[in-house]
């Protein structure tokens, strides 16, 4: 058994054996940013500095509460530009899907697992890995000093499972941690991920703030630089500028 298929093996163990809880209000799972109990739109731009030059994606992203709100359903489409010296051209990336769970919360603290499938369908090979991607991961949030802290951390693998075989597979871990402060409308966040790509045999780390702010009850934008670093990363930096649409 590899490690991908070990990891989704615990993931279902955990997933049912876990207890539940159904007060959904005011737990760390709830907070706008992060909603998974709202119909969610997220249309966001990211720009990404490399040593070949930028990408630029533009990515719409829409989420919904399935059933009780325990589930939750998740759509990406991205549309990439790509500039460098070879490339100069704007298109469809890897169209991606996924569910998540939550099989234990409260009003401090709660897990989550999610399972994303990134779909072979850029339509030019810079757009995408040209592989069907698998992503499970599992979150834990927990809420710090009345409420005014949340800490989100999350566990990710990537592996690919079928594909293009003349494209690298895709083997990657990443290990996430944010830590949002909350004052007024507004928010605060900062974040270390480390990404170690099996593939590349090297690190992807990156890190960002971000500040972020209601301009209405349910719309709410934020702006999100960013900086990678670790042998093998895959951009210098990057800025990030979306609009949160909750309904």
């Amino acid at each position: 058994m590899n490690k991908f298929q070990l990891f989704l093996f615990l993931s279902f163990l955990i997933t049912f054996s876990a207890k539940g809880q159904e007060d959904k209000s005011n737990s760390p799972f709830s907070e706008s940013r992060y909603n998974y109990f709202l119909k969610t739109v997220l249309l966001f731009n990211e720009y990404l500095d490399t040593d070949n030059g930028s990408f630029n994606t533009t990515q719409l992203r829409f989420l919904h509460p399935i059933g009780n709100g325990a589930w939750n359903f998740r759509f990406d489409l991205p549309l990439i530009s790509a500039n460098s010296n070879s490339v100069n051209k704007t298109g469809i990336g890897d169209v991606g899907a996924g569910v998540s769970y939550i099989p234990y919360l409260e009003k401090s603290n709660g897990i989550a697992f999610r399972l994303r499938i990134n779909s072979n369908s850029a339509v030019d090979p810079s757009f995408g890995t040209g592989k069907w991607v698998a992503i499970p991961a599992v979150i834990y949030g927990r809420y710090f000093m009345q409420k005014q802290f949340l800490w989100l951390s999350s566990l990710e693998y990537q592996g690919s499972f079928a594909g293009s075989r003349n494209r690298s597979d895709v083997n990657t871990t990443a290990y996430e941690n944010v830590l949002l402060y909350f004052f007024g409308k507004n928010w605060l966040a900062g974040d270390v991920a480390f990404r170690y790509n099996n593939t590349l045999d090297g690190f992807q780390n990156n890190a960002f703030l971000e500040f972020g702010r209601k301009i209405t009850p349910n719309n709410l934008v934020y702006i999100h630089p960013s900086v990678a670093f670790g042998g093998e990363k895959s951009y210098n930096y990057g800025l990030e500028v979306g609009v949160l649409i909750l309904f």
